[in-house]
């Protein structure tokens, strides 16, 4: 696989990627090649990879530092850089409709950008699909970069100055109760509500359902602000579903990109990912903590 080839899959974002295996071993051309798509397209699938975790943690730290998974970091001090999307564990054993963390895990159906709650938020997740539902399970995408670019001048202008306060314990508690060490280890945050890609000087907006509030504004009103902005981003028009293969290596752009799952019978299905993320910050990567 030596010659890159990027198709389109939405008019407002997305591509699919052939001609490159991803791992560890990429030269530095396919690794500029792949940034470059990023910042282009902020979200790529690349299909038919042969994936393994030495693989994917190798690759991702091609493309800066790997974030500790905040779960286990949370709640035992630990750290390790996988999180494990769907019901299959790590000894095959599958975990149906009835189990905790399948339960804990229809947070993610609500609209996100991934790690928001962070002082410095990722900057790229990278999802790998090893076991896949034949029904359900896709993941929708949506671009606030795009939703960004609909705004009417008055709108831009009365938002461009304001921050929001991200709360990982306010959106998941919706879902259900939130480990008190993990809690405690992700205390609220503030980042800045319009953001600006430092290579192609592109802006968009950052909300999502970890946004709780905006700094100076009623709660009233900073929820009909964030709700409003969240529902012009994710209007059915403007989102890609995407379908999982197994095999598909997904590559999504947090800086701009609001995704979530979308659900699957977990009875009869198995579901197994793997994700990494890469930390903000670094490479080009813009910081967006408004916080001193």
């Amino acid at each position: 696989m030596n010659q890159l080839h990027i198709e389109p899959l939405h008019d407002d974002f997305g591509a699919r990627v052939t001609g490159i295996a991803i791992s560890g071993d990429m030269p530095d051309t396919g690794v500029a090649a792949i940034r470059d798509a990023i910042d282009t397209y902020s979200f790529l699938c690349f299909p038919d990879q042969d994936m393994t975790d030495e693989k994917q943690l190798a690759f991702t730290r091609l493309l800066g530092e790997a974030e500790a998974e905040h779960v286990v970091l949370g709640k035992t001090g630990k750290v390790t850089y996988f999180g494990t999307v769907g019901n299959v564990q790590d000894d095959g054993t599958k975990r149906g409709n009835a189990h905790a963390n399948t339960h804990y895990q229809t947070g993610n159906q609500l609209w996100h950008s991934d790690s928001s709650f962070r002082e410095v938020p990722s900057f790229v997740s990278i999802l790998h699909g090893y076991e896949v539902p034949g029904e359900g399970g896709e993941t929708a995408f949506a671009s606030m970069r795009a939703a960004y670019g609909r705004l009417a001048g008055d709108m831009r202008e009365t938002i461009e100055p304001l921050h929001a306060i991200h709360d990982y314990v306010y959106s998941r508690s919706q879902v259900a109760p939130v480990d008190p060490n993990h809690a405690a280890s992700l205390p609220p945050v503030m980042h800045r509500l319009v953001r600006e890609n430092p290579l192609n000087g592109l802006k968009n907006y950052y909300v999502g359902s970890h946004a709780r509030s905006i700094p100076g504004c009623s709660g009233a009103d900073s929820r009909r602000l964030l709700d409003d902005l969240l529902a012009r981003a994710t209007r059915p028009r403007d989102i890609y579903a995407h379908r999982w293969r197994a095999g598909d290596t997904a590559i999504w752009d947090n800086r701009c990109i609001l995704h979530r799952g979308t659900g699957y019978d977990a009875d009869r299905w198995r579901r197994r990912m793997r994700q990494t993320r890469v930390v903000g910050g670094e490479k080009g990567v813009i910081h967006t903590s408004a916080m001193a």
